[in-house]
């Protein structure tokens, strides 16, 4: 019999198959801090693929319809046997190990969505999640984030591997397939022409429902008096006495990035303030005091402030936000050559490199090393 071509991948089947190989992969890419925006919004793009296969499995056409290729589990180690001394039978669509593979791909990729929105939510208080529980919580859910991103590249190298080997058991070309759709067949068998337009429509609904959180509150709007702040912060608590004194001299640093007793330390020896005397009336003194107490890192208003306060030992009392420890291990990698440039003049200049400083927030994906006109090079 002369083998014919048939359509066995629908149009939705390849689009989701490849959105999720993009999305994944961006995702990966972008764990950094620097671009934790991008990484979220690649996240969204992954979790909505995830969400429209589901319902696929259940509406789309026979091969893409979990009742195709979820077999029963002694069916599956039969096949397995028969793959291990090379007479596994071919299959149009998934084999009866590859069904379980996309079952396991899709949960833990469904696993990671979540554990992704929790973190997002509980760790930088953003997203659909946000502020759903402590921050306490954050840790777990980060580790458990990336432990399921790890589990599911081992899961991709394997499903690779069984690609491979199944592509030149059978003499087929299996990526190729998923791009065109189509794989050669002996027998007679009914080509899918299911219309695609309503699970395009859907999945492209997905897409955008996700570029619409960034769009629609601000993330890709920027101008020059406006910079590019991907992630807005809570509205913190200003005070224009504060503002006025302390940023006479230098950024106003909000109280939330240094606890009570620092701040009490700080205004109770304004006669020596870094040397220099503040000659502050003792009303003044008091205001300041008022405001920088009601505000300080104990109260846990940001990330930022949260992770300094839970930095410093109880028996210290640090006077500058450089001392405590959440401060140093986020600068740790930071090349001292960096800190002398003239346009940044030393640690205590914020704003050169976070674009939220003056706002309190310091948002992972607001900071930015300055560009260095100089050697025209960023430095890191």
């Amino acid at each position: 019999m002369v083998s014919s071509k048939l359509r066995v991948w629908d149009l939705p089947t390849k689009v989701f198959h490849w959105g999720l190989v993009l999305s994944f992969v961006a995702a990966w890419l972008l764990r950094g801090d620097r671009y934790l925006h991008l990484h979220v919004l690649a996240g969204y793009l992954f979790f909505f693929l995830l969400l429209f296969r589901l319902y696929w499995g259940l509406a789309g056409s026979f091969h893409a319809r979990f009742s195709s290729f979820i077999r029963p589990l002694p069916e599956v180690w039969e096949y397995l046997k028969k793959a291990t001394g090379r007479k596994a039978p071919r299959h149009l669509g998934h084999n009866p190990a590859g069904g379980w593979a996309v079952l396991l791909l899709m949960s833990l990729g469904l696993m990671i969505s979540i554990t992704g929105l929790l973190t997002l939510g509980v760790e930088e208080g953003h997203g659909p999640l946000a502020g759903i529980l402590g921050r306490e919580w954050a840790a777990l859910f980060h580790a458990s984030h990336q432990a399921l991103a790890w589990a599911m590249l081992s899961m991709v190298g394997l499903h690779l591997v069984a690609v491979f080997r199944e592509s030149v058991l059978h003499r087929e070309n299996l990526p190729l397939a998923m791009l065109t759709g189509y794989k050669r067949t002996d027998t007679k068998a009914r080509a899918e022409n299911v219309q695609p337009h309503a699970a395009v429509a859907l999945a492209l609904l997905g897409v955008m429902l996700g570029f619409s959180l960034w769009w629609g509150r601000g993330y890709l709007l920027h101008s020059g008096n406006e910079p590019y702040l991907p992630f807005s912060g809570p509205m913190l608590s200003r005070n224009a006495l504060w503002e006025e004194e302390c940023g006479a001299c230098h950024l106003a640093y909000h109280p939330s990035l240094l606890p009570r007793r620092s701040w009490n330390r700080l205004l109770t020896q304004q006669e020596n303030h870094f040397s220099e005397d503040l000659y502050l009336d003792a009303g003044t003194i008091s205001r300041l005091r008022a405001y920088a107490v009601t505000g300080e890192a104990g109260n846990t208003v940001t990330e930022a402030s949260w992770k300094i306060h839970n930095s410093i030992p109880a028996a210290k009392t640090p006077v500058r936000i450089t001392e405590t420890g959440y401060w140093k291990n986020k600068h740790k990698d930071i090349p001292e050559k960096l800190w002398t440039r003239s346009d940044i003049g030393g640690r205590h200049n914020c704003t050169a490199c976070h674009l939220d400083a003056r706002q309190g927030w310091f948002e992972d994906g607001a900071m930015r090393i300055p560009f260095n006109e100089k050697n025209m090079t960023r430095i890191m």
